[in-house]
């Protein structure tokens, strides 16, 4: 049976999604970013509806409350494709960082930069932190809300943390509350966002953490929150 979900549903998150951003293509000669953010929590609302009526998985968004007013980072665990989803239902104007190469995608590369997504070169280094900070600031002004995945890339439920120094150089420089959020997402969606077995997936939103720690302290108290929120969503 999760095989035959996971066709169809397979159909409506990639065919779904094609659909939608070839619609969304008559946005482009609209002035600034006009039509976007709704057009992007349509979508997200779309892949929601998909995933629980077709693959029979839920979602639920804990801690709504949470959630500053305003521009604010949001560092999430990341266990599956799926996680960029969730952030455009909660958040008022998400903002991802996503790597230049996919920017020269068709569709997907012209709406992300109508969306003004941030796109950075990971071979540039120090350099693409620069980059990304300075880019940062200028769309933070809107105000937006910027997620990142601590760890850089998506990591089982249960595997050791890894989490990088760029949420941490953020932080810093953005001057702005970071939002911790667990999930236990990769319980029932495999890496590419298709359904491994049928139940609820869980985003809790955790304490933000204000502005103003140093470097350690924060990295230190952003992993325990997000690690032990996301160890006790595994337990159930």
């Amino acid at each position: 049976m999760i095989r035959i979900r996971n066709v169809f549903y397979g159909v409506w998150l990639y065919a779904g999604t094609f659909l939608l951003m070839t619609l969304y293509m008559a946005l482009l000669p609209a002035p600034r970013r006009v039509g976007m953010r709704a057009a992007l929590r349509f979508w997200a609302v779309a892949m929601v509806w998909g995933m629980r009526v077709i693959g029979g998985v839920r979602l639920e968004v804990r801690g709504r409350e949470k959630l500053p007013e305003g521009a604010y980072l949001i560092a999430a665990k990341h266990q599956s494709m799926f996680d960029i989803v969730p952030p455009f239902l909660f958040a008022s104007d998400s903002l991802f960082v996503m790597k230049r190469e996919l920017a020269k995608i068709p569709l997907f590369g012209w709406l992300s930069q109508k969306a003004k997504m941030i796109r950075v070169d990971r071979e540039a280094h120090a350099k693409a932190m620069f980059a990304l900070i300075a880019d940062a600031k200028q769309l933070m002004a809107e105000p937006r809300q910027l997620v990142i995945f601590p760890e850089g890339t998506r990591h089982p439920p249960g595997a050791p943390a890894d989490y990088k120094p760029g949420v941490a150089a953020l932080y810093r420089e953005l001057g702005l509350p970071c939002v911790p959020v667990a999930t236990n997402s990769g319980v029932y969606l495999d890496a590419k966002g298709l359904v491994l077995k049928r139940g609820t997936v869980v985003v809790q939103i955790l304490d933000p953490i204000e502005p103003g720690l140093k470097r350690a302290a924060f990295m230190t108290l952003l992993q325990d929150r997000i690690e032990s929120a996301s160890a006790d969503l595994l337990k159930g």
